[in-house]
């Protein structure tokens, strides 16, 4: 790789994979130390084309979901299956690998800026604004550009728009998914509202198993699905379609919150996560 060789966006690889090293260097304990995360369906990864894949997942923290992708993904292409043990995966990462984001989340401070460096592709969101609600038109640009990184390597996306859980998928998502036809592999995440802030930089709790779970690829139909389809079908996948939800009792609501409790560091956890 040569010293000035850029990616389609400018940004020299080089400087990415070091920014890389250095920040999964910096996050590796987040995930295995005082917090687990508890990975399945990794073995997926490693047979993935180099480009044209669209990952799509539930929200759940501006920063630490995606941070916790970019460790699993490297692990999984250097051969470590549902496991991130020695971060050492990090030293030759993939490079070409993406993340939608929104401008103004990737604008707010030094941290931000660096982490947009290492692989954000941002864009105005067409329904939120400096936290009022707006109506703005999707940028033709935007979507360019995320089709630009789908072209070139893989991309990691939350189709919610927010870290809200239950709100709608947005139609973007859907658009992209028919015009550029990338693999597209569902992640359903948990743990990690618990575990950080809603920004994902500061610790809220320690000893907390996160859980990611990456899913074969999602069957679509390109040219008869419709674009009511193609959400519902992302809703299915990432699980957060209405049916998911549900009223429950107080009892299997204590009985969540037990479970949620054993999650924590009362118990020795595998060594292989």
């Amino acid at each position: 790789m040569g010293l000035f060789k850029k990616n389609p966006f400018g940004h020299y690889l080089f400087l990415k994979k070091w920014l890389i090293r250095i920040m999964g260097a910096l996050t590796h304990r987040r995930y295995r130390g005082f917090n687990q995360l508890q990975i399945e369906g990794s073995e997926i990864i490693k047979e993935l084309p180099d480009k044209k894949v669209l990952f799509v997942s539930n929200h759940q923290t501006y920063f630490a979901d995606v941070v916790a992708m970019y460790h699993v993904f490297n692990a999984s292409l250097s051969g470590r299956i549902d496991s991130i043990k020695n971060v050492g995966y990090l030293w030759n990462p993939k490079l070409n690998l993406y993340y939608v984001a929104a401008k103004e989340t990737m604008k707010g401070g030094f941290l931000p800026k660096v982490l947009a460096y290492a692989g954000s592709v941002s864009i105005d969101r067409t329904w939120r604004a400096n936290g009022q609600d707006v109506n703005r038109k999707v940028k033709f640009s935007d979507i360019s550009n995320i089709g630009k990184a789908i072209n070139d390597g893989w991309v990691i996306t939350f189709p919610q728009g927010t870290t809200t859980p239950w709100k709608p998928i947005r139609k973007g998502t859907a658009h992209i998914i028919k015009h550029y036809q990338p693999i597209v592999i569902p992640i359903v995440i948990d743990g990690f509202r618990r575990s950080f802030d809603k920004k994902g930089i500061n610790i809220k709790k320690r000893g907390i198993l996160q859980s990611m779970q990456i899913k074969q690829p999602l069957e679509i139909d390109h040219d008869n699905d419709s674009l009511d389809a193609i959400v519902e079908k992302l809703e299915y996948a990432i699980e957060q379609h209405p049916s998911f939800k549900k009223v429950i009792s107080e009892k299997e609501a204590n009985q969540l919150e037990a479970l949620n409790e054993k999650r924590r560091y009362s118990a020795k956890y595998p060594e292989g996560n």
